[in-house]
């Protein structure tokens, strides 16, 4: 392995998160401030520019639309029709839909920004997914809470018609899974997204070590980017969909 360039310490230094940014690889890292870590940075500046491209979007709406307003209101009456009203009815849907556009716009914004050489995707970091999936969680609790009270939330983990004794199995089963749910949009936001990061930056740093040799393999890598980019919509739309599923479940146990 060529010493002027550790393959392996790269892909680990992309991969986790950390107070040096290497933008190019052959230059030297830059020392992030204070407590401000590479993924951090990525989500400040992807919340950054999606508020940006929002409040330029929203001052155009007075006019004439144009065709990026246009799409983004497909993509927003699609998460609120198909998603948010399919999953927790009309009342609550239309509610709830700045919620679930929040997290889709987020997510997607954040996945796109790792795919941009220099940046790293802040969804492969399970403390980010973990904190937009306990926003999920908060909502499956306190929200349930506060529109069917405390009784009806725990009745929503007993299932109707089975034997009593049989409940002080069930019930714990039931109320763990809710908790098991927030643990799966996690992980599988955060592997996925890891997952096609790591193979991207490892077939190029092949080109990096091998040279001329290992061209080739910059068609695959090209194709695993293209692919990339539609699972950071994919991963997008998932996220959005189970938690606007889980939710609904806890709000409307009686269906």
């Amino acid at each position: 392995m060529d010493a002027a360039f550790d393959l392996e310490n790269y892909i680990m230094h992309e991969v986790t998160n950390g107070q040096q940014w290497h933008i190019l690889p052959f230059l030297p890292p830059v020392q992030l401030p204070g407590y401000l870590s590479r993924h951090a940075l990525m989500l400040l500046l992807g919340s950054a520019f999606l508020i940006l491209v929002l409040c330029v979007l929203a001052r155009k709406t007075s006019g004439v639309p144009g065709r990026l307003t246009n799409l983004l209101e497909i993509f927003v009456i699609f998460i609120r029709d198909d998603i948010a009203v399919n999953c927790l009815g009309e009342h609550d849907g239309k509610k709830m839909t700045p919620l679930f556009c929040t997290f889709f716009f987020l997510i997607l914004c954040l996945n796109l920004l790792g795919l941009i050489p220099a940046f790293s995707t802040a969804t492969s970091n399970v403390n980010i997914t973990g904190s937009l999936a306990l926003i999920t969680l908060g909502f499956m609790i306190f929200g349930a809470i506060y529109k069917n009270g405390l009784v009806k939330f725990f009745k929503a983990f007993i299932p109707t018609g089975v034997p009593v004794p049989l409940l002080f199995i069930l019930f714990p089963i039931e109320l763990a899974g809710m908790f098991i749910k927030t643990f799966a949009l996690t992980i599988r936001l955060f592997a996925n997204m890891l997952a096609g990061h790591i193979a991207i930056i490892a077939l190029l740093g092949l080109v990096i070590l091998l040279g001329v040799a290992a061209f080739p393999v910059v068609v695959l890598a090209l194709f695993i980017y293209l692919l990339e980019i539609l699972v950071a919509f994919l991963q997008a739309y998932i996220f959005t969909l189970l938690s606007a599923l889980f939710i609904g479940q806890i709000y409307h146990a009686e269906h």
